[in-house]
């Protein structure tokens, strides 16, 4: 027979290795190569036209305890040559082999299981190379579902003696003893050792040699062919009585075989299996020499940390794999178990404390070190922004060793983490310093005054428009420089000491007290578990950054009061710095920043409401003044104070500013209102001249500025207030005869009709005549008078023409009601109508 492709040792570890990797789950009983068609179910003369494909057919067997399984597995060739798995079918679900009759050479066969998903598709024809091939692989197919299942599937187109008598003559087979649960049995395999030959279906040469002697033995002729068969039916009974009865008799003695074969082969699987886990607990117990050198007495020099964080690894895993339920309970009460398991939290003990005394001397030591060089700081004549780059590669080289000590003993982290922050701090606080005295010694702007709103108008206000800008930009360059320095700090220490804080963790930053925030979530939620360690963590994690921070504002703190000494509106630009810092500021982990931006922008408000609170009392000075005239002076230096103000504002400072704004504008308005009522003669002219001054000094900046648009519009309605009343008594000074009679006939016409108003008392034609003769004779002349009154005791001449137009117009109106009241009352008498009144006040 020519050498087949079944007899390939390297296909067969090729399909081993394409089937499980090479693991030996699973063991190859036969592969042979062939080619796969397409063909139709009972429509066996209709081969595929299809290209046919080369595949490898395995079949496999795996044990599972007392039980094992047979799988035919399909392979097929990757486009580099390599074997890869396409399908598998389990042997239990072949019901049908099938030879297709009208390939002439009896090599294509099919393969039907009872599990396909759609039993109207025809399963895929197989190819072999020759019969002897196919005849291989359906014998091997066959034995093993007799073997394995205890059945064979249908088989259509071949005849079973038939492959039997060819296994005979090409197959040498050997005797293996097979274990089975009915106990021992023989039966003949291939030469491969897992093909199984059905040869014992069929009589041997000895038996069938006996059979012709024993017919040899009855001499009957060709007529007692009946006798002959009686007497054939009668030994058979006999025989099978006594075989039967022989069974019998033996049947007590192989069940003790049986059983005692059992038990000793359950006691060998037994003795293996507890060989094989014990093995397994001998390595769980065992400490590698290079790890226990290590963790008793190594080095933590940056090149041995390789290894101690393998050891580290190794004795997490250990004390991990130790307890249940990573170890079965029933090991965990053994005594070696409990005292190997002390020992290895003893080294945990003796490692972890080694180390953190090791890093509690290691952090000091770094920051000594960079505080010695004078070079890390800023000096005379240099600012010298901080940089941490060197001092964070140290630390990181650390890094994993801290984790394991948490995941070993996360109580040792506290003394760590003070020792870190302890050390951070002296070196932050004297960059901070350093860099603070350099900047106010660098920075070169004269003094301005604080007395805006007090003294005589123009005085004090050249030195006020001096430029003060490089005091708030100090400010603002201490911030650019120190605040991402603290947020990298803060984030980098969160993360290097091995907080477990979520990236969406939120502190309730707006409740922290100025001692540093406190994490707590105000929100009222409860989400999950993670989200209380998450606020546990960020508590315990901004108790550590106050420690790390806690001090760098006394530094802000003074370029701050130093900017508000040289001038006070520097904190307008101060603020709104702060706030830009603030709004874009997330209070994450670095939410003791948050607060520390918090406390700054506080304490510029509250310096700034100083400033506010001395020009309200600057401006309420001048009520304890002597009669004031005229414009009060702090009404045009307001104006030059908000034209500053206003170019310190940035970004969010507006608020603040606005409220500045309403503070200092309604002070001036109480106390200008105070100021007039000293002297109630020349009250509305105080009032009219200096809310006039307030619209003129301020028309440009109520038309950018919403609140002084407010105050604006507030002195334009108390102006004309003013000026009415003002307007008025002029009036009535001069024409109050005139106004007096027209103000009684309007009280009659209330109770009586206006027929019987001449008829009254002082009401009649000639009380009119009279009193028009003594009030528009000299006409000209009164309102000349009615002019002087108006422009005596004005001081702003500018707003002589609008108030005199204003006292035209007015008693143009008062008088056009008197003309409507006599044309109603007295319809015959004769006076001045109106556009003879209009013309003569127009002409003047």
């Amino acid at each position: 027979m020519a050498r087949s492709s079944a007899d390939d040792l390297e296909l067969k570890r090729a399909c081993e290795a394409a089937i499980d990797g090479g693991g030996g789950k699973q063991k190859v009983a036969l592969c042979i190569r062939v080619a796969k068609s397409r063909g139709i179910w009972g429509k066996a003369g209709k081969l595929g036209r299809q290209m046919a494909k080369p595949r490898v057919l395995a079949l496999t067997t795996k044990s599972k305890g007392p039980r094992t399984k047979a799988f035919l597995r399909v392979l097929k060739y990757s486009s580099g040559g390599v074997l890869e798995p396409a399908k598998i079918y389990k042997l239990k679900h072949l019901s049908k082999v099938e030879v297709i009759q009208n390939d002439p050479s009896g090599c294509t066969f099919m393969l039907g299981f009872d599990n396909l998903r759609s039993q109207s598709v025809a399963p895929p024809q197989w190819t072999m190379r020759n019969k002897d091939d196919r005849n291989r692989l359906l014998l091997c197919i066959l034995n093993m579902c007799k073997e394995i299942l205890g059945s064979i599937p249908k088989v259509v187109g071949i005849d079973v003696v038939e492959m039997a008598l060819w296994a005979k003559e090409n197959t040498p087979a050997k005797s293996n003893q097979v274990s089975t649960t009915h106990g021992p049995e023989t039966s003949v395999m291939a030469e491969n050792d897992s093909q199984v030959n059905v040869e014992r279906d069929l009589v041997s040469q000895a038996e069938e040699e006996d059979m012709e002697a024993l017919l040899g033995t009855y001499v009957i002729g060709i007529g007692e062919a009946e006798a002959f068969s009686e007497r054939l039916k009668r030994e058979l009974l006999a025989l099978e009585a006594a075989n039967v009865h022989s069974l019998l008799e033996s049947e007590p003695i192989i069940e003790e075989i049986e059983s005692r074969n059992n038990k000793l082969e359950l006691q060998s699987v037994s003795n293996k299996v507890l060989i094989q886990e014990l093995d397994k607990l001998l390595e769980r117990l065992q400490i590698p020499s290079e790890y226990e050198s290590g963790l008793t007495g190594g080095s933590f020099d940056e090149t041995n940390m390789l290894k101690n964080i393998e050891a580290c690894e190794w004795l997490t895993s250990a004390i991990r794999n130790l307890e249940v339920p990573n170890l079965d309970p029933c090991y965990a009460k053994l005594r070696a178990v409990k005292e190997k398991r002390a020992e290895f939290v003893l080294l945990k003990c003796t490692f972890v404390r080694r180390a953190s005394e090791f890093l509690r001397n290691y952090f000091p030591s770094l920051v000594d070190f960079m505080i010695s060089d004078k070079n890390y700081f800023s000096q005379r004549g240099q600012l010298k922004r901080p940089d941490h780059a060197d001092l964070r590669y140290k630390c990181r080289i650390y890094a994993r060793l801290l984790q394991h000590i948490k995941s070993l003993d996360r109580n040792c982290l506290g003394p760590l983490r003070k020792a870190y922050c302890h050390s951070l701090n002296l070196l932050v606080r004297r960059e901070a310093r350093e860099f603070a005295n350099e900047l106010r010694a660098t920075t070169k702007v004269s003094r301005i005054s604080t007395v805006w709103l007090e003294g005589p108008p123009g005085s004090s206000q050249t030195s006020n428009n001096a430029d003060t800008s490089l005091a708030s930009e100090a400010y603002s360059k201490m911030l650019t420089v120190f605040i991402p320095l603290l947020v990298d700090e803060s984030s980098f220490f969160a993360h290097f000491m091995c907080f477990e804080i979520s990236a969406f963790a939120q502190p309730d930053t707006a409740g922290c007290a100025k001692t540093g925030p406190s994490g707590n979530d105000s929100t009222g939620s409860t989400q999950s578990n993670t989200e209380g360690n998450n606020t546990s963590e960020l508590a315990i994690l901004n108790e550590c950054l106050q420690e790390l921070l806690d001090g760098i504002q006394e530094d802000f703190y003074s370029i701050m009061d130093w900017a508000c000494k040289i001038d006070s509106l520097c904190c307008i630009s101060m603020h709104g710095v702060t706030e830009r810092y603030l709004s874009g500021q997330k209070a994450d982990v670095a939410g003791f920043v948050h607060v520390l931006l918090d406390d700054l922008e506080t304490r510029i408000s509250m310096l700034f409401s100083r400033f506010v609170d001395d020009a309200c009392y600057q401006i309420e000075k001048y009520e304890r003044n002597v009669r004031q005239m005229g414009v009060l002076p702090y009404i045009p230096r307001f104006a030059a104070l908000a034209t500053r103000m206003e170019q310190y504002i940035q970004g969010h400072s507006r608020d603040l500013v606005d409220q500045a704004y309403t503070k200092i504008v309604s002070i001036m308005f109480v106390t200008l209102e105070r100021i007039a009522q000293l002297d109630p003669k020349y009250a509305d002219i105080v009032l009219l001249e200096n809310y006039a001054a307030f619209q003129n000094s301020l028309y440009d900046l109520a038309n950018v500025v919403s609140t002084l648009a407010k105050f604006y519009h507030q002195a334009s309605e108390s102006y004309e207030q003013a000026c009415l009343r003002h307007i008025n008594m002029v009036i009535y000074i001069h024409f109050e005869k005139l106004f007096q009679f027209a103000r009684r006939i309007e009280e009659l016409m209330y109770t009586i009709t206006p027929e019987e108003i001449p008829f009254q008392i002082g009401m009649s034609k000639m009380d009119l005549r009279k009193m028009l003769k003594s009030s528009l004779s000299g006409l000209d002349k009164t309102i000349n008078a009615m002019y002087k009154k108006l422009q005596k005791n004005l001081t702003a001449e500018e707003l002589l023409p609008s108030l005199w137009d204003k006292c035209k117009k007015e008693f143009l109106d008062k008088y056009g009601s008197f003309v409507k009241l006599v044309a109603k009352i007295y319809p015959s008498e004769t006076i001045p109508s109106m556009a003879e009144m209009r013309d003569l006040l127009t002409s003047m």
